[in-house]
């Protein structure tokens, strides 16, 4: 424990659980982002999924006023760059070439999910750049003490992002896909901006689901049978295990299982049904929070023609118009999905870096790296399906 102020008090805490669950939640339930929540993240700490033997310790950061949290910075102590989605495996490299240290690091995001939305958990009452302040130089002086090499918030919140820069942290962009929903009336409405080429292409996706008698639907998790969730665990499992090294295989089953207990009004299954099969041939979870949407993980028991854009695209994209949410957000990667209308827009970690000699580099090219990430981002654009005439 550290006193930083006369009416502050940091408290560095291994868990979660070793913070009032509702007094967290009063800072993280306000957010349209359910992926700093309580439940979340004790559910993939205590599931096995973050933890020392995985090489992601928590190590949260709590600031008190008096006995009231005020804010929070839910962080990782990390030895590696598993299961982070930015890679920063070339500045690993150059710090090993320069001689300096960047492991261990310290490393802010919510665990295994490339979604937008990370911050700093704040108290509405109290002033956010005090606080923010406060939390960042709390940072820095543990990264000193413990020897740290770096420090990095991933993923971050566009409006947040912006506070942090002006306290020093350097922002990397990066591309990310989302589809955003104007108030379609129907998907078919969203069709109908594609050019004739490319609008054959997902009729055909559709059609071979349809020939082969499956049918696709989004099954609240209020109303899911506890079987689904165990079998996304199976599905998530055989489908890491399909990229070996490169896959991000950390959820456990007691993840899955716990979410059929506390998670269940955050989720929905994306589910394909063949005929005579017992059990889905294929699944994807969204998880739901106000108007947004995310695509989590995705498996099946066979490979078929379209399916995979059946359930982990054209359904959830379908199920977004009839909840009038405003934007779905499908994972990482893929051609496809620009392909199938998903706009590419930048996403950004925040760093700072302990060595000098990495931070002079990272500053000196920083700029350059951005602008060819951004033109990267406007060339994907250009590939969009839409017609000229929209």
């Amino acid at each position: 424990m550290s006193t930083i102020a006369t009416t502050y008090t940091a408290l560095w805490v291994g868990g979660v659980r070793e913070v009032d669950r509702e007094a967290w939640d009063d800072l993280a339930a306000p957010l349209d982002y359910p992926f700093l929540e309580w439940d979340w993240l004790e559910l993939v700490e205590n599931g096995g999924g973050a933890s020392l033997m995985t090489g992601w310790m928590p190590r949260h950061l709590t600031l008190w006023r008096g006995r009231r949290l005020v804010a929070a910075a839910p962080l990782y102590v990390k030895a590696h760059s598993e299961g982070e989605f930015v890679f920063d495996h070339p500045f690993a490299d150059l710090a090993s070439r320069l001689g300096v240290r960047y492991y261990p690091k310290l490393v802010g995001m919510s665990p295994f999910t490339p979604a937008a939305g990370y911050r700093f958990l704040l108290d509405p009452a109290e002033d956010e750049w005090e606080l923010c302040s406060r939390l960042s130089a709390e940072i820095d002086r543990f990264c000193a003490e413990q020897g740290m090499g770096s420090a990095s918030f991933l993923f971050a919140d566009p409006a947040w992002r912006f506070t942090m820069e002006r306290l020093g942290w350097l922002p990397w962009l990066h591309q990310g896909f989302v589809w955003n929903n104007p108030g379609y009336a129907s998907l078919d409405q969203f069709w109908a901006r594609f050019r004739a080429g490319q609008r054959r292409n997902v009729r055909r996706d559709q059609a071979a689901v349809e020939q082969a008698g499956i049918e696709v639907r989004v099954v609240e998790g209020c109303d899911a049978p506890e079987h689904l969730f165990e079998l996304m665990h199976a599905y998530y499992v055989r489908t890491n295990d399909k990229f070996g090294p490169w896959g991000c295989r950390y959820l456990t089953r007691g993840f899955f299982t716990g979410a059929a207990r506390v998670l269940r009004d955050r989720l929905a299954f994306s589910v394909a049904q063949a005929p005579g099969d017992v059990e889905p041939v294929g699944m994807a979870l969204l998880t739901r929070k106000g108007t947004r949407l995310w695509g989590r993980y995705w498996g099946a028991a066979r490979n078929l023609p379209g399916l995979h854009f059946a359930v982990c695209y054209y359904a959830p994209m379908a199920y977004a118009v009839e909840q009038g949410l405003a934007s779905f957000d499908p994972g990482m990667g893929g051609m496809h999905k620009v392909r199938r209308g998903f706009v590419s827009a930048p996403t950004a970690s925040l760093h700072r870096f302990h060595q000098k000699a990495l931070d002079a580099v990272f500053r000196t090219h920083l700029d350059n790296i951005n602008a060819a990430e951004l033109e990267h981002i406007r060339e994907m654009n250009e590939m969009l399906p839409f017609s000229s005439a929209q």
